[in-house]
């Protein structure tokens, strides 16, 4: 640095002592040889650092083997982690499965409704597949179902929330818009069975939380049934106490067959009467045929007056109590009778033909609704992992070693800055103060064979010594 020095201040002398044209020469000459003198220094320099690291190889190897093994250590302790991943496909028509933009717009707004939808940041399907993904819900529910809290050795589901979402990834292409569900966990079968679990709540929570006009007008249809089955239910229920309370089983087949068996009756009976006027006038009324006629005349016609309902009152209703000794209700009963009966026949047919009309429709509500619910299709199913996806050791092991060895280099330069530094330098002194305060804190640190800087600086490194000594001594030649 001295030669440096001097060849320069003789520069400056030749420029400013001559300045005719014929020193240019020669001041051409000096920077070139600066110039080569400063290259050569440089090339010093840098050998000298090589040097350097070379007399400290020993130390330089040592380091690097302690952070390989280390790095080992590291890598070997770390437990395996499994990534099972699973691709889910877009739906065929996200639009109108009713969880974005509703599907009742018409052709005409269609545009613009997707450039509103654009401008206000609605997003499609598979975004918001990945929203409810990560929703709250869904990962309470995977906690609950693989016991993550017990897993993961947390006391509250919040915290095995987080660690599940940290071992989680979902990610969607924006091109294809292909849903990547990757899993990590440290059993493989488990990292399998939770992404496929991540499928299933997905496709559970779409249809519980369709908004679709199919799904409103499935529930509605839904509570109508409800309460037309029960309609029905009362309505079939006073048919049939009415049926039976008055042997009415169908009043117009009763009426017939009622009045055909009055005719026969009455027939009968004329027959009867005109028996006995012929017996009367061959016998006496004492006689056994005679009074054995007249029984039967008798019968004959308390059979049609108990037809004809003889002794009931006259205003009594069609919901009126039967004699006791009657199986059927009488004529003069059947018209009233045949009113309520009809009423309530027809409130039973209308009941049914509603509830049969509101089955069909809410079968065919239920097919809309799933033709309308946006269906997860699995494109990769995810399977259980082979290859651990964590740690990665080579790199461990590399960057642990390449940190230690840089560790060492750097150890060794900063040694001999230190030593190279002026003894009276306030910094080295502050130092060589806190260093020693440290060692009266900590003296086990001593005992483990390290060296206070103040003692380092006194002995040095014997090849840095001999090193710096070279350089002071070319320096100073």
């Amino acid at each position: 640095m001295h030669l440096l020095a001097e060849s320069m201040e003789q520069i400056v002398t030749l420029k400013t002592s001559h300045p005719e044209p014929a020193t240019e020469n020669a001041l051409i000459a000096g920077e070139l040889f600066v110039e080569e003198l400063e290259s050569r220094l440089a090339r010093e320099r840098q050998a000298g650092r090589l040097r350097r690291l070379w007399t400290a190889r020993v130390l330089l190897f040592r380091a690097a083997a302690a952070g390989l093994i280390l790095s080992t250590l590291i890598a070997f302790l770390i437990p395996k982690r499994y990534t099972s991943t699973t691709l889910l496909m877009p739906p065929d028509n996200p639009s109108g499965a009713g969880l974005a933009l509703p599907a009742a717009l018409s052709n005409q707004l269609a545009g613009v409704a997707g450039l509103a939808g654009n401008v206000l940041g609605a997003k499609n399907t598979s975004d918001l597949f990945a929203g409810i993904l990560a929703s709250r819900t869904l990962q309470d529910s995977l906690v609950q179902q693989f016991g993550l809290t017990d897993v993961y050795g947390t006391r509250r589901s919040e915290d095995a929330r987080a660690r599940l979402a940290e071992r989680t990834e979902i990610s969607v292409d924006r091109k294809s818009q292909i849903m990547t569900i990757a899993v990590t966990d440290g059993s493989p079968q488990r990292a399998a069975a939770m992404a496929r679990a991540y499928v299933a709540e997905l496709n559970h929570l779409v249809a519980d939380l369709s908004t679709s006009s199919a799904r409103r007008e499935r529930m509605f249809l839904e509570g109508r049934l409800q309460s037309a089955g029960q309609d029905l239910e009362n309505a079939e229920k006073d048919f049939s106490e009415f049926a039976s309370k008055n042997t009415a089983i169908d009043i117009q087949e009763q009426g017939k067959a009622m009045v055909e068996s009055a005719a026969a009756l009455d027939g009968q009976l004329i027959a009867a009467q005109s028996e006995l006027e012929g017996l009367r006038q061959i016998y006496a009324d004492e006689n056994v045929r005679v009074r054995a006629v007249e029984a039967r005349i008798a019968e004959l016609r308390n059979q049609l007056q108990k037809m004809g309902g003889k002794g009931e009152s006259e205003g009594v209703s069609a919901a009126g109590t039967m004699p006791s000794d009657s199986l059927y209700p009488s004529m003069r009963r059947l018209p009233l009778l045949g009113v309520t009966y009809e009423d309530l026949y027809r409130r039973e047919k209308v009941q049914e033909t509603v509830f049969e009309t509101l089955t069909q429709e809410h079968e065919l509500a239920k097919l809309q609704e799933v033709k309308e619910i946006p269906v997860v299709k699995v494109l990769d199913e995810a399977n259980v992992p082979e290859r651990k996806s964590f740690p990665p050791r080579l790199m461990i092991l590399l960057s642990g070693t390449a940190v230690a060895f840089s560790a060492g280099v750097a150890w060794v330069f900063a040694r001999a800055m230190w030593e190279r530094a002026d003894p009276d330098d306030p910094r080295k002194a502050l130092a060589l103060e806190v260093a020693g305060a440290v060692a009266a804190r900590l003296p086990w640190f001593l005992h483990n064979g390290a060296r206070p800087l103040s003692v380092a600086s006194k002995n040095g490194d014997d090849a840095g010594s001999s090193f710096d000594a070279g350089e002071r001594a070319k320096d100073s030649g």
